[in-house]
């Protein structure tokens, strides 16, 4: 599937201001976004009647695995892909590795400076969850929680995908391997994750009845693949995914058609 690209928009008085607030948020430098000025905005008539500037900034790709990576090795998943969440049992902590109890300390000090950067205040809980694969690696699970914390969700869950993403980057660099991570922000993850699977298994009986293709919504790439994943082994439909981003939409069909 293609990689979702994470993007943030800022709005303030001037185009330099938008890039270096967007920069202290993400806690990035300007070399790791694309930028892309919405609109410079104008000062207006003496002052009236002015606009403010707004830019788009877009991480750029993550290296691929053949690329030198300052020595951090990568495994089959793509380096700072998002994942999507799994609803699985947390692994008891007195089971774990001296490596892994190690990771989750990092995940959680590399996450609570970036939020301490952003100047939000919340109880940042890591742990591993098993992966809904059996092929999949072990996950870390950020869970943030605290009050008010929508700045860190943004729109179709955008901020909080960026603040996965650096993360990711940073925690890999720290240990010098891949770790497979996820970052949950007052439970938005579980609570989406329940409602597509919800809706996938709502609109394969609606093809099973009418035999006709559901076409869902455009949505990002990791929430399109929680409905493969739960659709799978399903005996009477198939699924895929169509168009192009950010617009490409995932369908719905039965088997039969």
């Amino acid at each position: 599937m293609p990689e979702e690209k994470t993007t943030l928009e800022i709005i303030a008085p001037t185009t330099e201001a938008a890039i270096t607030n967007g920069l202290e948020q993400l806690g990035i430098t300007e070399d790791m976004v694309d930028i892309e000025v919405l609109d410079s905005g104008s000062r207006g008539l003496l002052g009236i009647g002015g606009r403010q500037s707004r830019v788009r900034l877009t991480l750029k790709n993550a290296p691929e695995k053949n690329e030198s990576t300052n020595s951090v090795t990568t495994s089959n998943h793509n380096f700072g892909e998002i994942v999507e969440y799994r609803e699985s049992r947390k692994i008891d902590p007195t089971s774990l590795s001296t490596d892994e109890l190690q990771c989750l300390k990092v995940a959680k000090t590399v996450v609570g400076e970036l939020l301490d950067r952003m100047r939000v205040k919340a109880v940042i809980e890591p742990c591993f969850i098993e992966p809904e694969d059996d092929k999949d690696e072990r996950i870390i699970l950020v869970d943030i929680q605290g009050d008010d914390l929508s700045i860190l969700i943004g729109r179709r869950s955008e901020t909080m995908n960026a603040l996965q993403y650096i993360s990711s980057l940073i925690v890999s660099k720290e240990l010098g391997k891949w770790v497979p991570m996820m970052i949950d922000v007052q439970g938005y993850r579980k609570r989406r994750d329940r409602q597509l699977r919800q809706l996938g298994r709502k609109m394969a009986e609606q093809a099973i009845q009418t035999g006709r293709r559901q076409v869902l919504e455009p949505m990002p790439a990791n929430e399109r693949r929680v409905i493969h994943l739960e659709l799978r082994d399903h005996p009477q439909v198939i699924t895929e995914s169509t168009g192009e981003e950010p617009y490409r939409k995932l369908t719905i069909s039965p088997k039969n058609q």
